[in-house]
């Protein structure tokens, strides 16, 4: 009988013990003798490797995810702003009902969200399973037809369920964006990338609400839908035509050589320093696919994982102190945006006597937050995190990006406090809309921060600790709008956005633990036996960081 079979058997295990020790976000970034940066993950020699794609190719790729997701909330949390005429139309005008009427309405928002956070309990499974391409035609199909669904609706029951449709539909669309990015660019290139995407969607929110408010002036609240429908589909057409898998077979856990030994030497090759595209990384017996190749539909499975695996791991995930700890900064931001979301336009409107399209300009303020925490939220992280490498001796763990988290420690409560004070003592309209828009600055820039930390700290498991976030995130934001109208009657704006403002400084002082001991919690909860038997992923997962 022949031994080769038990030395294939021992070397697979070594090749897996091996990759385990890379694991969990703790890896080689730059050289310790020249400081070149490292390409991490290591891009293989096939030309057909997202990583060796040309910046053309990936920039288009990932500009049009962030389209997507920009027009998506658009549509979502735009018709916010007229709620009140979504209300007549459906209930009538009533004086004596429409309090309650309102309140009925407002489902048409709450369910939504609630769906985006559920929807991906579906959506990233199949896309870690099936690839990125099936799962994005889905989703932009169901986006555009939902869009156009949710415009002609004759009903509050239709609308409803449309809108629902709406929410599941862009579930895919805001989540599977960020595997996108982690398929396309090494991990000193992601924190950059991330934040752009962050920002794409908090933009998306003041657009959205900015450009309803100004078509409800002139047109009915449907015109909204017609509108962004257009966008969207779009959008659609171009993913069904120009958008390729980018989902890629990484042979980590089949090839040895990728992975030194610790009495080898350290000294990385010349393909995995950071430089142009040279021959080692783009010649080999591969070809480039052809234009139709790309455009498959499907391309086969990437795991062996069962899909009830895959769905079941996000809800564990939360006991992970790093996922628990980026769902809660997650969350607070969530909370600060709903509480604004279900009163500015009343408030505004019985303060300052605004209209309903003057109450949408205020959101004008979330777009410049939104470009602002590009660099505080991208640059100025990759900046810091970069800075710690290099004193490491090129050494990265994800805990390097969170000293940028000081930023929103500032801006999260100050953002409350105009934002309260504002309404509270009736002080100019400015003061207010500063606060909406620090807002809108603080939830990109912490997520950014939160979420590229996790990204780092479980890259195989990617989609599912995203998910992790996306779910907890949406369930909190969904039982609070039920209780935020209320609150507020009840206590006053300042004393609500004092109270957020309170908790927002704790959980983002929750930081300073976390940069010191996360590597250590990491570590020793990955050792965990329920961590083994349901986080710990399949081999074929590994991508080399």
């Amino acid at each position: 009988m022949s031994i080769l079979p038990v030395q294939e058997i021992r070397l697979q295990e070594d090749v897996d013990t091996k990759l385990k020790e890379q694991t969990l976000g703790t890896v080689q970034l730059r050289h310790n003798e020249t400081n070149e940066i490292i390409l991490v993950p290591t891009p293989s020699n096939d030309p057909n490797d997202p990583l060796n794609w040309s910046p053309t190719r990936k920039y288009y790729i990932f500009s049009l995810t962030c389209f997507g997701i920009f027009f998506a909330h658009a549509v979502i949390v735009g018709p916010a702003v007229a709620l009140e005429l979504i209300t007549l139309e459906f209930f009538g005008p009533g004086p004596d009902t429409v309090p309650n009427n309102i309140a009925k309405a407002s489902y048409l928002q709450t369910g939504c969200s609630l769906m985006i956070g559920a929807g991906n309990l579906i959506w990233v499974p199949l896309a870690i399973k099936y690839g990125r391409r099936p799962v994005y035609i889905a989703s932009y199909l169901l986006l555009t037809a939902s869009c156009i669904w949710s415009g002609a609706a004759a009903s509050f029951g239709s609308a409803l369920v449309g809108r629902l449709f709406l929410g599941f539909a862009c579930a895919a669309a805001e989540i599977v964006a960020p595997l996108t990015i982690t398929d396309l660019f090494f991990l000193h290139q992601r924190g950059r990338a991330m934040v752009i995407y962050t920002c794409s969607l908090s933009a998306g929110v003041g657009v959205g609400v900015v450009f309803s408010g100004l078509i409800t002036q002139t047109y009915s609240w449907r015109m909204i839908f017609w509108v962004f429908s257009a966008f969207v589909g779009t959008c659609t057409v171009l993913v069904l035509f120009t958008f390729p898998e980018t989902h890629y077979r990484r042979r980590y856990a089949t090839e040895l050589e990728v992975v030194p030994s610790r009495h080898e030497s350290t000294k990385p090759s010349s393909q995995c320093l950071e430089s142009p595209p040279s021959s080692s990384h783009t010649s080999s017996p591969s070809t480039w696919k052809t234009y139709l190749a790309t455009m498959t539909v499907f391309s086969g499975t990437y795991t062996s994982e069962p899909l009830l695996a895959l769905m079941f791991r996000p809800l564990v995930a939360i006991t992970l102190p790093a996922v628990f700890w980026a769902t809660l900064i997650n969350a607070i931001t969530t909370g600060m945006i709903v509480v604004i979301s279900a009163n500015f336009s009343n408030a505004f409107s019985t303060v300052y006597g605004f209209h309903t399209w003057q109450s949408g300009l205020t959101y004008l303020s979330t777009i410049f937050g939104s470009f602002l925490a590009i660099f505080c939220g991208g640059h100025f992280t990759d900046w810091m995190a970069d800075k710690l490498t290099i004193r490491s001796g090129g050494t990265r763990i994800p805990e390097m990006r969170l000293p940028a988290m000081i930023i929103s420690l500032i801006t999260g409560p100050l953002s409350c406090i105009l934002y309260g004070a504002g309404f509270e003592k009736k002080l100019h309209w400015i003061c207010p809309t500063i606060g909406i828009g620090l807002v809108n600055f603080t939830t990109v820039q912490s997520n950014n921060v939160a979420l590229v930390y996790i990204l780092d700290s479980y890259r195989p498991i990617a989609g599912e600790v995203i998910v992790t976030q996306s779910f907890f995130k949406a369930v909190f934001g969904f039982l609070l709008s039920f209780y935020v109208n209320v609150w507020v009657q009840e206590s006053g704006y300042l004393s609500v956005f004092g109270t957020l403002a309170g908790i927002s400084a704790a959980v983002f002082l929750s930081t300073i633990p976390f940069y010191f001991f996360g590597n250590r919690m990491r570590q020793a909860t990955w050792k965990w036996k329920f961590s083994r038997q349901f986080l710990h992923w399949h081999p074929d997962r590994e991508v080399g960081e």
